[in-house]
């Protein structure tokens, strides 16, 4: 492959030409079938169903395409015409794209383009990414990249000033090389990435703790079922399989709320445990044993069912089936006779919990259900003391503690009402919370708590991550995304209200407002709504996550997908908090230097910030923050920043699309320039696309600043995807339940 004007570049694979031609050729072969499948009678088609076959979305590069591939100017393509224009653009040589390129940007169609010409392509990549930019930085993005490639000041772009004006973004000059394909993309198909066997050495390095666990829990089942069975094995078959999984059951609806005890798990993190344990997986764990609760109960159940079957049918039986089954005469159990009933309610309980707490209902906006459902518990705990004889033996030490547990929150939670003391409706419908913090709340980065706010639902409890630092007395924040019944219904209730109702007392809130200003706090820019209120709420917590691990850590990466930066943002403003600490200047000559770290919880030689957001108002949830971070970094030398920040956003065209070229080039020379990204005001430059994660994590392991560790929030999706590039680079995952 070769650039224009340049030497001919070799190709490191070997291979790759062979990958882009068949990209190429499945591409021509896919235009094809869409193209027989639109076209009428004629075996033509007009403008509309061209943007349909070819799915450009915005309508300036479909009638500039079409235009272009129209040679005869008729107003509709034929296949060969279609053909012709579509094999250029895949056999073509560099140069041949270059020009296509320019012709698209040559609206008029006089050989140059001008400064109109150019703005109009611009605001089109502007529309296509989502990206929303005012008229005057679309007019400063436009003359930089025209007085940039005006060499000769003539007012117009010829061909050759373009192709010298790529030819300084090496990067761009790349996508003139690469598949046809990528220009103009058919429907998406999901690639299934290769995972890494399970025997694999990173596989086991990733995942040692979880299969010793999980290894544990198999040979204790194995263990408690023949030592159960065996007891019984002269009473039949059906009987031994029957004492055998109530056996099991009676360790795993007892040890299950063992993996809840929120309190108990948060003060094992700060021990040696945490090293040995897999806490980080507790709530993975305690689903599997529901799911392995389920399935004892169903083989508990049948087993006795054949057993009573066996039992009706037998000649000296005095009792019928339905009676064994559902009835208190044959006074099978140990109270009462209640066994039979016991556990036919037991296992409907069972199944109704486990339907509700699947995935489906837990996001779809439902989690009431869930919620609420999965309170049966104590209901079963007490049919369970019925129903087994020994089941109260098994339940003691856990129940003792879940129930200390369970008083202690409530006495906590319950002592005083806490005010909400500001409210920021933020974009993509995010409330940001400000809670008046209590004296004896003492929490760190990246902690959650459960929050109940009675105006919404008196006895809802939901938990959210803390998303300030320990270090920021006064205050809690939340940001809270709507996503469920209650998290709408918080937004809705705070955009429905008067902001000047919200307190009657204006002079005070005006002067709350003065001095929160004044206070060394970040706050989110452009929010929907600002509003100090006094609404009361109740917090239960704070309880530990896999963040704590972050600051024990040599090198962190931390990304973030959209909302689940909220665990970072605590993480990010206490780093901050303790850089200001280290930080000194010299009162005469304003020099600053920078302390020794003798933060023993403090490991880190450098930290890697990605986050990832569909859109663009996302970034102002916490940009100010960021914002804040990068000058605290400015006076530092580059090599010493220990701080790095990535953005990507997903709406936004990739380098890869050819129709994005321009603005790239445009965005990059303003940054350049005014020294900060024009998409969010960082200096960290808006990445478009997703990233690419093989080129993220062999930069990040090139760099050799220490054992790596990834955390991450997000989508379960994105999570699996990290998980197998983290097993490959053997670099420790860790991800926070979202």
């Amino acid at each position: 492959m070769s650039i224009p004007g340049g030497p001919a570049q070799p190709d490191p694979e070997g291979c790759s030409g062979t990958v882009i031609a068949k990209d190429d050729a499945k591409w021509l072969q896919w235009v094809t079938r869409q193209f027989e499948t639109i076209a009428g009678e004629d075996r033509e088609i007009n403008l509309q169903e061209f943007k349909t076959a070819l799915n450009v979305k915005e309508s300036f590069f479909a009638e500039r395409f079409f235009t272009l591939f129209d040679s005869d100017g008729s107003g509709t393509i034929t296949l060969q015409e279609l053909q012709e224009a579509l094999t250029l653009l895949t056999h073509g040589n560099p140069m041949d794209k270059l020009k296509f390129l320019f012709q698209v940007y040559d609206i008029d169609g006089n050989g140059s383009i001008d400064a109109d010409e150019l703005r109009t392509v611009l605001q089109s990549c502007l529309l296509e990414s989502t990206i929303s930019l005012p008229d005057e930085k679309l007019d400063q993005l436009t003359l930089a990249l025209f007085e940039s490639a005006d060499k000769d000041c003539s007012g117009d772009i010829t061909f050759e000033e373009l192709r010298d004006e790529l030819q300084r973004f090496p990067g761009v000059m790349e996508n003139l090389t690469i598949s046809a394909a990528h220009w103009l993309k058919p429907p998406v198909t999901q690639r299934h990435q290769h995972r890494p066997r399970p025997l694999t050495s990173a596989y086991w390095h990733n995942h040692r703790s979880q299969l010793l666990c999980l290894a544990t829990f198999v040979g204790l089942h194995v263990l408690l079922f023949a030592l159960a069975a065996s007891a019984h094995r002269a009473l039949g078959i059906s009987i031994m399989v029957a004492k055998g999984c109530g056996q099991c059951l009676n360790f795993d609806c007892s040890f299950i709320a063992v993996l809840m005890l929120r309190r108990c798990l948060t003060w094992l993190r700060a021990t040696w445990l945490a090293q040995v344990l897999p806490l980080d997986q507790n709530i993975q764990f305690h689903q599997l044993m529901g799911y392995v609760v389920v399935g004892l109960s169903l083989v508990h159940t049948v087993a006795h069912v054949v057993n009573f079957a066996l039992q009706a049918q037998s000649e000296s039986s005095l009792f019928q089936f339905w009676e064994l089954l559902l009835t208190t005469k044959p006074g099978i159990g140990w109270v009462g006779g209640l066994a039979s009933p016991t556990g036919v309610a037991l296992l409907l309980l069972l199944l109704l919990m486990s339907a509700c707490s699947s995935s489906c209902i837990r996001r779809s906006g439902h989690f009431e259900v869930f919620y609420w459902t999965h309170l049966s518990y104590q209901p079963m705990w007490l049919l369970l003391i019925l129903h087994g004889p020994s089941f109260w033996k098994w339940l003691l030490v856990p129940g003792i503690l879940f129930f200390l547990e369970k008083v202690i929150g409530l006495a906590v939670s319950r002592m005083a009402a806490l005010s909400i003391v500001e409210v920021h409706l933020l974009p993509s419908k995010v409330t940001h919370l400000i809670i008046k913090r209590p004296p004896s709340f003492n929490y760190r980065p990246g902690d959650y708590l459960y929050l109940n706010i009675p105006t919404i639902a008196r006895y809802e409890w939901h938990p959210f991550t803390i998303s300030s630092a320990p270090e920021q007395k006064d205050t809690i924040w939340l940001h809270i995304r709507s996503e469920g019944q209650w998290t709408n219904r918080l937004y809705e209730s705070f955009k429905a209200s008067d902001p000047v109702d919200c307190d009657s007392k204006r002079l005070s809130s005006s002067l709350r407002k003065k001095r929160s200003q004044r206070r060394p706090q970040v706050s989110e820019l452009s929010p929907e709504k600002h509003q100090f209120c006094n609404i009361k709420c109740y917090i239960d917590g704070p309880y530990g996550t896999t963040t704590r691990r972050i600051f024990a850590s040599e090198h962190a990466v931390l990304i973030g997908a959209g909302i689940g930066i909220t665990p970072f943002a605590s993480i990010l403003q206490s780093i901050m908090y303790r850089f200001q600490k280290r930080k000194h200047v010299c009162p005469n000559c304003q020099q600053s230097w920078m302390e020794g770290n003798h933060d023993d919880d403090m490991k880190l030689h450098k930290v890697d910030f990605i986050w990832i957001n569909r859109d663009q108002r996302s970034f102002e949830w916490f940009v100010s923050l960021l914002t804040k971070l990068e000058m605290d970094q400015a006076e530092e030398p580059q090599e010493d920043r220990f701080l790095e920040l990535h953005m990507y956003m997903t709406s936004a065209l990739g380098k890869n699309d050819m129709k994005a070229i321009g603005l790239q080039m445009a965005l990059d020379l303003v940054a350049k320039k005014e020294k900060k990204d024009s998409i969010t005001g960082l200096q960290a430059r808006t990445q478009p696309g997703r990233p690419n994660w093989n080129k993220v994590f062999q930069k990040i392991a090139a760099e050799n600043k220490g054992k790596v560790q990834i955390f991450f929030c997000g989508s379960p999706a994105l999570a699996k995807v990290l998980k197998v590039h983290c097993e490959q680079f053997s670099f420790r995952f860790f991800q926070e339940n979202f």
